[in-house]
């Protein structure tokens, strides 16, 4: 499909970066309005499709938010644009997304586990309790469930990294949890021992939060994350396996 011309694509690109620049000096917030249309037109010196298509740019990227008859205003700033980004270069190239899995493990323990005494100092008794019941939510509905096991799941990790009040951290936390879940399902092997032992790990790491054992909490997020390390190296192995059967050798090969 062609572009855009290149002059166009300038031009654009500098009425995105004239918005921003606006949004930043005007000191506004998510949910503030911006100009009208014709008040941007002015401001930024540029025609009304040249700003309409810039907001379209920053609506997909939740920068800005169009409201149909009611105005443009600034966006929730959300990591949305990076989760699909993310899951769709995952689902796209089999030769990547094992990768892409494994990278993401990394990063959500590395969240967790870097923040570990400072979650542990943290967590009071009404947000363990609630740990406590999104664990036995787990342990009723099964993975087989569907919906109940994944969304305790993923408010159970959301509530981990909540006391310590810093919002990027919770964004990019479950940024990386709704990206791993789309593209997970991509994997075999979920067995009941593995459903058994990451019910037992979650178990373990609101003990150790609560025992204030910083050192139980950091190896019961180990015991969670190795069975889904394992299912990606045990995928891995068997798409190197079946790339090296004569039959299938080429079966990647680029033009």
């Amino acid at each position: 499909m062609p572009g855009a011309k290149p002059g166009r694509r300038l031009l654009r690109q500098e009425v995105v970066e004239g918005i921003k620049r606006y949004i930043l000096e005007e000191r506004l917030r998510p949910g503030d309005p911006l100009p009208t249309e014709p008040a941007l037109c002015e401001a930024l010196g540029a025609s009304r499709s040249s700003v309409r298509e810039a907001v379209k740019i920053l609506d997909a990227l939740d920068i800005v938010e169009v409201r149909h008859g009611h105005g443009t205003y600034v966006g929730r700033l959300s990591l949305s644009a990076l989760v699909e980004s993310l899951a769709f270069r995952g689902l796209l190239s089999p030769d990547d997304d094992f990768q892409v899995m494994a990278d993401l493990v990394d990063v959500r323990e590395l969240f967790e586990r870097g923040t570990a005494d400072r979650i542990v100092s943290l967590l009071n008794e009404e947000q363990l309790e609630e740990l406590d019941g999104l664990v036995a939510t787990m342990r009723r509905t099964g993975a087989q469930d569907g919906h109940g096991f994944v969304d305790a799941d993923r408010a159970f990790h959301a509530l981990l990294v909540a006391p310590l009040g810093n919002q990027l951290i919770g964004q990019l936390s479950m940024a990386f949890w709704d990206v791993y879940s789309i593209v997970a399902p991509h994997l075999d092997g979920f067995t009941h021992a593995d459903e058994t032992a990451t019910i037992a790990a979650h178990q373990n790491i609101v003990d150790a939060a609560r025992a204030g054992d910083v050192t139980g909490f950091m190896k019961a997020l180990s015991e969670h994350y190795a069975p889904v390390r394992r299912r990606i190296s045990e995928a891995r192995a068997r798409d190197s396996a079946l790339d090296r059967r004569p039959a299938n050798r080429g079966r990647r090969s680029g033009p």
